[in-house]
């Protein structure tokens, strides 16, 4: 089988890469995998090294954009794995034109180009932030989509291009909407590794509002075994929500890694809200778990280890870091951040 998985050298997509080539999804043994990625700020050729020089592994520098490019490419792969997006709230917000170019034309070709080359399965990448805040309870996939910043909505522009394509094309598409994620090789304007790598350095760590936004917290992991198993089990023109099951206030979050590093609260500073910040997330998992999905880590141990690994990989993160803050020193706290 050959998978072909866009944005693939960002945080999730390349993780789901490594896990397809270290044998972590049983019966993935013998996938070759071409990874397609432009390179932006977030996508990092380094995520990919520890598979740089696996034979099943080829790497093609590109937008999804270019429909030239993905008329060449998509042909001969069974199935596409769409990561490629524009993910920062804040970005989004100071400019909407590039998340909707990547997020919604890039989409769009790419699902044209699939449905073109006779992909098997498409499976597209989403976010539960489409769905808009929620007061109580828990959204499930048939909830409305009620976006809020211009990032979710223009990652809801691409989940309803590719119900189209399935309902007018016959496209195999399936779309997976998870919650927070957090782990390894994440970019460090993201909250969870720009908070750990600020107490690293002793400083202090930027905080929105009140901090009283929740959010619900899914280990990379757990996430990309969801993604694989919506591959080999999910259904033609479903949504699968994918949720970690831990919610906690960005209060709770920020006391558990001030905990982890002895520091107190004088290590917070905090900043102005961003503009139409959502206050709560939380995703009803019931469907994919229906179909085998459990989420594996803990999130303490998780976050213990997420600590360990930004320790043990300053030459990783330092460059980007310091790249990061010359554009923004706020928080983004986005679900499905590259």
């Amino acid at each position: 089988m050959r998978i072909l998985v866009t944005g693939a050298a960002g945080f999730i997509g390349s993780c789901y890469v490594r896990s397809l080539l270290t044998g972590a999804h049983p019966g993935c043994e013998d996938v070759h995998v071409t990874v397609l990625d432009k390179l932006t700020y977030a996508g990092n050729p380094e995520n990919l090294w520890p598979v740089a020089g696996n034979p099943r592994h080829t790497f093609v520098r590109g937008d999804v954009t270019d429909g030239e490019l993905l008329a060449g490419l998509v042909p001969g792969h069974d199935v596409v794995v769409n990561f490629a997006a524009e993910t920062h709230v804040d970005r989004s917000i100071t400019g909407a034109g590039a998340f909707v170019t990547t997020n919604v034309l890039g989409t769009q070709r790419l699902l044209q180009a699939a449905l073109e080359a006779g992909v098997r399965t498409f499976v597209h990448v989403s976010t539960d932030e489409v769905y808009g805040s929620v007061a109580e309870g828990s959204w499930d996939e048939d909830a409305p989509l009620e976006p809020n910043s211009p990032y979710a909505a223009s990652k809801a522009g691409a989940d309803l291009l590719c119900r189209a394509y399935h309902r007018t094309y016959g496209l195999d598409v399936r779309v997976t909407r998870c919650s927070n994620n957090y782990g390894p090789y994440q970019y460090p304007e993201k909250v969870i590794p720009l908070f750990v790598t600020n107490l690293i350095d002793g400083l202090p760590v930027p905080l929105y509002g009140d901090g009283r936004n929740v959010r619900e917290w899914l280990h990379v992991d757990d996430h990309c075994r969801a993604v694989q198993l919506v591959v080999d089990k999910g259904a033609a023109g479903e949504v699968y929500n994918v949720g970690g099951g831990v919610e906690l206030t960005n209060l709770e979050l920020t006391e558990r890694l001030l905990a982890t590093f002895g520091a107190g609260w004088e290590m917070v500073e905090r900043v102005a809200d961003r503009p139409g910040h959502d206050l709560r997330y939380s995703v009803d998992s019931g469907k994919i778990r229906a179909i085998g999905y459990e989420p594996r880590v803990d999130f303490d141990e998780g976050l213990e280890g997420v600590v360990r690994w930004y320790r043990d990989n300053e030459a990783w993160w330092r460059p980007l870091k310091e790249r990061a803050a010359r554009r923004t020193a706020r928080p983004e706290e986005t679900g499905g951040g590259r």
